[in-house]
């Protein structure tokens, strides 16, 4: 599994909960801009609509060698998932603030699929808290390298 687009915002601003892996539906044109390594999906989101999920503001860009049938790219792609995960991603997604962020890209069996994960919007102090987390840890890592490297 070789991973193509990471959403790194993602786990900064929401407290992700479960994920769940699902295919996507692209185009021709959009597989060989990904393989380019040209998207990202720092604004994406995906919702359930009609009985099927799909992926919104997600961006690929237009393949430079396209022709007049390159596709759009920031429009809504499906995503493939059974009938019985999709009835339960709608279920968690009923309570209030919960929403279904794309946290990667990536390759598996030569086929795009994307990561989801169900989170909640953390608010600023917790954010902050995380900084403080991560901040202390690194001092941490850091006094015990200075005393690996002194005895």
């Amino acid at each position: 599994m070789s991973i193509i687009l990471n959403n790194s915002k993602a786990r900064r601003d929401y407290l992700i909960g479960e994920t769940i892996e699902a295919g996507l539906v692209l185009r021709g044109t959009e597989v060989k801009s990904l393989r380019a390594g040209r998207g990202q999906i720092r604004d994406a989101f995906a919702r359930i609509e009609n009985g099927e999920a799909v992926l919104c503001n997600a961006h690929i860009e237009e393949y430079e060698y396209g022709n007049r049938q390159n596709h759009i790219p920031t429009g809504t792609r499906k995503l493939l998932l059974h009938k019985s995960e999709i009835r339960r991603l709608e279920g968690l997604l009923t309570s209030k603030g919960t929403a279904l962020i794309p946290l990667s890209f990536h390759w598996k069996n030569r086929k795009v699929k994307v990561l989801l994960g169900v989170g909640k919007g953390k608010a600023e102090f917790d954010k902050r808290e995380d900084i403080k987390e991560r901040d202390s840890d690194r001092e941490l890592r850091r006094a015990t390298m200075h005393r690996m490297k002194r005895g």
